[in-house]
Parts: structure tokens; sequence; C-alpha cells
């Protein structure tokens, strides 16, 4: 969690704010987000970026997020662990194989 607590701090603060409450209308919450549902989506998205409309919990957002590909597998997944276990949010352990497995 620590890990993944300083990579955020690093790479996702500015638009998805300390708390994770993102900005309305431009950068989607992760705090109990809807989206975080889906995991390997997830990472795909911190992979690849995203742009264009995207819906949580019920709202639209329509920032663009850069690719954090530069991030090892083990690094996205401690960000996730950590994304996916903070702010009201309960989820199971993401590994780095498994980043691999959605990288490739």
């Amino acid at each position: 969690m620590n890990k993944g607590k300083r990579i955020y701090a690093s790479n996702c603060i500015t638009c998805h704010m300390a708390n994770g409450e993102g900005v309305s209308g431009a950068f989607p919450p992760l705090a109990k987000s809807d989206y975080l549902s889906n995991i390997e989506k997830t990472i795909e998205v911190i992979l690849n970026g995203a742009s264009g409309e995207m819906k949580v919990n019920g709202k639209s957002y329509y920032g663009t997020m850069v690719s954090f590909s530069m991030l090892t597998n083990q690094q996205i997944a401690d960000v996730m662990n950590y994304i996916q276990n903070s702010w009201g949010n309960e989820s199971e352990v993401v590994d780095a194989k498994l980043v691999e497995k959605v990288r490739n």
C-alpha cells in the first residue's frame, strides 16, 4: 500500500485528487467508483490512457488521461492495490502477472 500511495502521489493525485474524488466533469472519482469493478479494464486505462466520454457512478466525464505505460508491471499493480483499497474501495489483490497479461 505504501508503494502504491507513493506512485499515486507522483502520477495520479493532480487529476484524481488526494481524496480520490476527481474533478467534476473532467476527471472521474476513484473513491467508491463503480468503474474499478472491472480490474482488467482499469489496468488498460492506466497502460493506454483514455479520452472521450467515460461514465463513472452514472455521471459523464470528458477529461483525457495520458498513458502510464512507462510504469513497470509491479508499479501498476502497487498503485492499483492502493486505489482499489482506499477511500471506501475494497477489492482483491492485483499482482504484476495480471498487469503483464493485460499489457501483452
